[in-house]
């Protein structure tokens, strides 16, 4: 992997084992990123007025391949945050309905829920999934003990963010049909750390990034949105697509509505298809499986490290490219910043319920001279925090 290190813009005088926040874009990516917005700039009412309902067609083709799904059930959005915000501002449910969800979800998401819950009356609630996770069926039952006559609707992650834990959401999804609850999945940190193939992950509605795990520049995500469903989602923002003619229509209500929101840069969008072609180049399956195994030693050197046990079964596939490893109960805003000005390590320590981890991202870039970093610096600063 050290030739993929030279292909990204990371200071290389950071450790940097945080690719999960923001993601990091290669060179390659990067270039085609700031053609586009060249090309918008040199003629702004060719690009935006005539060109660009074409070019996103395309983005969105490549992306529907890459994600098994067709283009006009597809529509780029800035974040993920912004897609739980249309999902959830579109849902029309009574009051004492109940949207069931994990302890184990992003808060800014949760945030969202919370908002548009407490003007409707209905319930959110955050059913517990219990740490060390084992298996998939101790998960799904712990889950659905949540559900009752009243659940409406099921948020999940599928790679949880303060966790990394891959939750079974295929599982869940295919049990929730069954029963007439409406599915909706935070694919923040799914795609490009694990292959996701939205017809067999069977949700009525995904939004994810491709920002982070899938390499493109920042500020372009996804909405997924199962055709016969649409119909229920309504833009945050209103702009001409409300009023689509057939002259002006991409023939979809679902793109009208969301696509065009007034003038913005595109371009992070367009060059998703650049992303994904740098996976292709780069043999990204074999990327993964290396940085899979990377993270699998930090994680058990960690974990002697602070004489605690993993979280996950390490032979197993609950964590990919992110994973958690526990830490003693110390001041973390101390050993972040202790890590990041003596270390210069960028690495997130996460506080969730009673317990303290440390989360480790392992892309492309990284090597085992930077899990070296990170353990010999814990095992330094871990015993003088405790004193």
């Amino acid at each position: 992997m050290n030739k993929l290190k030279e292909l990204f813009l990371i200071d290389p005088d950071v450790t940097f084992l945080n690719h999960g926040s923001f993601g990091a874009t290669p060179k390659p990516v990067f270039s085609v990123y700031r053609d586009w917005q060249s090309r918008l700039e040199s003629q702004p009412v060719l690009f935006l007025g005539r060109e660009l309902d074409g070019l996103l067609f395309e983005a969105r083709e490549k992306l529907g391949r890459y994600l098994n799904a067709a283009a006009d059930d597809l529509v780029f959005i800035p974040n993920a945050t912004f897609g739980v915000n249309v999902v959830a501002s579109s849902l029309k449910l009574d009051q004492g309905d109940q949207i069931l969800t994990s302890d184990h979800e992003y808060g800014a998401c949760d945030y969202s829920w919370e908002s548009v819950c407490k003007k409707t009356g209905v319930n959110y609630i955050h059913q517990a999934i219990s740490l060390p996770v084992q298996t998939d069926e101790v998960i799904i039952e712990e889950f659905w003990r949540g559900v009752v006559p009243q659940t409406k609707v099921i948020y999940l992650s599928m790679i949880t963010s303060p966790t990394a834990v891959r939750l079974p959401v295929e599982k869940i999804c295919e049990r929730a049909r069954k029963n007439g609850i409406l599915t909706v999945i935070d694919a923040a940190h799914a795609p490009g750390q694990i292959p996701v193939d939205l017809q067999r992950v069977g949700a009525d509605i995904v939004f994810g990034n491709c920002h982070k795990w899938m390499l493109s520049p920042k500020g372009a995500a996804f909405l997924y949105v199962r055709k016969e469903v649409q119909e229920i989602i309504e833009p945050l923002v209103m702009s001409w697509g409300i009023h689509a003619t057939p002259e002006t229509s991409t023939g979809s209500r679902f793109i009208d509505i969301l696509q065009w929101t007034g003038t913005k840069d595109p371009s992070a969008f367009l060059s998703v298809p650049a992303a994904i072609q740098f996976m292709q180049d780069n043999h990204w399956d074999k990327v993964r499986f290396e940085c899979h195994r990377l993270l699998r030693i930090a994680i058990e050197q960690i974990c002697n490290v602070s004489n605690k046990k993993p979280l996950y079964p390490l032979e197993s596939d609950f964590y990919a490219q992110m994973g958690i490893a526990p830490l003693p109960v110390t001041n973390l805003t101390v050993l972040k910043s202790r890590l990041y000005d003596e270390y210069k390590i960028e690495v997130p320590l996460i506080q969730w319920r009673e317990s303290q981890f440390v989360r480790i991202s392992v892309q492309g870039y990284n090597t085992m001279e930077d899990v070296d970093v990170l353990i010999k610096a814990l095992r330094e600063l871990l015993p003088q925090l405790k004193n």
